[in-house]
């Protein structure tokens, strides 16, 4: 029987089309998306669902999806999709994180324009039969300095277009080499020193933990009287009460907005307020966009379900079949291992280099070390996968190399990465044993065996007495239960590392307290992703 697959948003006839030509059933229903209740019924009859951003594949849905093996985003953000819900269930995420990439950087420059030059104000005022041509004195973007944070996909593209405007373009991305940053002719620079120098800002950045009200009132205060600030990216980027003040007050001239912290958005601090341009996330709304992302969701959906090949997953790595069985658990380690690399390391990461040792050496090296980069990288962008983070890596400057070698120790295979930043070398080793649980055998170049929690501590420190019971009395003092710990040291008061685990994320103040006992060279919550 022919798989099937429900259309459940708006998506091109092509797209349509490509399902058909492939042999695969397919039923086009562009507004059953908005149907909570009707979807609800229907959707165990499928085995893939293609979406764009009306349709919410919550965790009901999916309990009731019962065949359902893929769901394809058209586009690259996939917060209507449930994907915790959708990896319990065996349920492949996919999107399409490359399609719109121009589309969005062209709207920031469009965005850019209209503020500078308040067209549509000027616009508004024409079309009402009044002639103000000298109310709407604007500012040239030639010669201006364009602060651009994240410098990645879409705001390596908004660099590229900027350059040519004859703007000087600064960039803060703590992923962009110096070498990446010389090929794109931008200057490198830290936030708190672009925020004074820019004429403009713009963000291209996830919104994660990290970047979440990233420009905050204190930030705003930063930059220099007279700028103008650009969010295509994200909502929740920029703290919009502190920003509408600062319209009103007139330290910042303007705001063009497209993302805003809730949408849709019926209303904002920034509305009705003078020189701001609000659109409602337009980033991507274009015909040829909607093209590219519409028949690429097909293709790849067609190509899982028709042959099991995996492209652009979010949830599960780019393996056959065959290997996927083997394959599964070193995967998790590879992933493991690079998430924390990535949460240890807060510069600009140059190099990563992996060693594949004995059993692991004879596998699919390329999935592995795709899982690597995708853990390193996790840390600022929570939605890249195996298949995105090489290309991601690679735009960063970001030199990856990978060594094989024979069993060469007490395992029958191991697994070892080292970043290299511009500060240092930092590497951890870890394998899976017999019982197919990933675990690290090595942090710092001291030996180790410790499980991977959900939610842990690494803390270093010199090896003298006392440690254990400070780690103890500081944690309880703070209402922080540790389930286990594992203890690591070179040699006898050496250098020594302990790995606590707990029941939840730990407290700033616990992580303070630890730090204030001044036992400790450092102390730093991690949390990994266990199956």
């Amino acid at each position: 029987m022919a798989p099937k697959v429900l259309i459940s948003d708006k998506l091109s006839d092509a797209a349509v089309q490509i399902f058909k030509d492939q042999g695969i059933d397919v039923d086009f229903k562009p507004d059953l998306g908005k149907d909570k209740v009707e979807l609800l019924k229907v959707i165990g009859d499928y085995d893939g669902l293609a979406i764009r951003s009306a349709t919410k594949a919550t965790e009901k849905i999916i309990a009731n999806a019962k065949k359902l093996k893929v769901i394809g985003r058209a586009g690259i953000g996939t917060d209507n999709i449930d994907k915790d819900a959708a990896s319990k269930a065996g349920i492949i995420v996919m999107n399409t994180p490359f399609g719109n990439m121009i589309t969005t950087a062209e709207h920031a420059i469009a965005m850019m324009f209209a503020v500078a030059r308040q067209i549509p104000e000027a616009s508004q005022s024409t079309h009402a039969g009044k002639w103000e041509k000298s109310k709407f004195m604007g500012v040239e973007l030639t010669g201006k300095t364009l602060g651009v944070i994240g410098a990645g996909n879409i705001g390596g593209i908004v660099c590229d277009r900027a350059r040519g405007l004859k703007m000087k373009v600064i960039a803060y991305d703590p992923f962009l080499s110096q070498e990446k940053a010389d090929k794109m002719g931008v200057e490198k620079v830290e936030l708190e020193e672009l925020l004074p120098r820019a004429d403009f800002l713009t963000l291209h950045v996830p919104k994660t933990e990290q970047t979440a009200n990233m420009i905050t009132a204190e930030r705003i205060a930063m930059m220099k009287k007279g700028a103008r600030i650009i969010n295509c990216a994200r909502g929740g980027l920029v703290d919009e009460e502190a920003l509408a003040e600062a319209l009103k007050s007139g330290h910042i001239a303007g705001a063009a907005f497209d993302v805003f912290a809730v949408e849709p958005a019926t209303e904002s601090p920034l509305f009705n307020l003078p020189n701001v341009v609000a659109t409602p996330h337009l980033g991507a709304a274009t015909t040829e966009a909607q093209e590219n992302v519409a028949l690429q969701v097909a293709e790849q959906m067609s190509d899982y379900l028709l042959t099991g090949a995996v492209s652009n997953a979010l949830n599960m790595p780019s393996v056959t079949a065959e290997e996927a069985k083997v394959m599964g658990p070193w995967i998790e380690l590879s992933g493991h291992l690079g998430n924390f690399i990535g949460q240890m390391t807060d510069e600009p990461v140059q190099a990563i280099n992996i060693l594949y040792d004995g059993e692991a050496s004879e596998m699919n090296l390329n999935a592995l070390t795709c899982a690597v980069i995708a853990g390193i990288m996790k840390k600022v962008n929570p939605d890249v996968n195996m298949v995105s983070a090489p290309v991601i890596a690679k735009e960063r400057g970001v030199q990856v190399s990978t060594t094989k070698q024979d069993q060469s120790g007490a395992f029958e295979g191991y697994i070892k990465v080292t970043v290299v930043t511009d500060k240092r070398e930092r590497s951890v080793a870890g394998t899976v044993f017999s019982d197919g649980k990933p675990r690290f055998i090595q942090i710092k170049g001291i030996n180790i065996d410790a499980e991977i929690g959900t939610n842990m501590v690494y803390t270093t420190n010199e090896d003298v007495p006392g440690i254990i019971g400070a780690l103890g009395q500081t944690m309880g003092a703070n209402n922080v239960n540790i389930a286990n710990f594992t203890l690591g040291r070179k040699e006898a008061k050496g250098e020594a590392i302990a790995l606590l685990y707990v029941d939840e994320p730990v407290p700033a103040a616990a992580l303070k307290a630890l730090e204030d006992t001044r036992l400790f060279k450092q102390v730093k919550p991690l949390s990994f992703d266990v199956k």
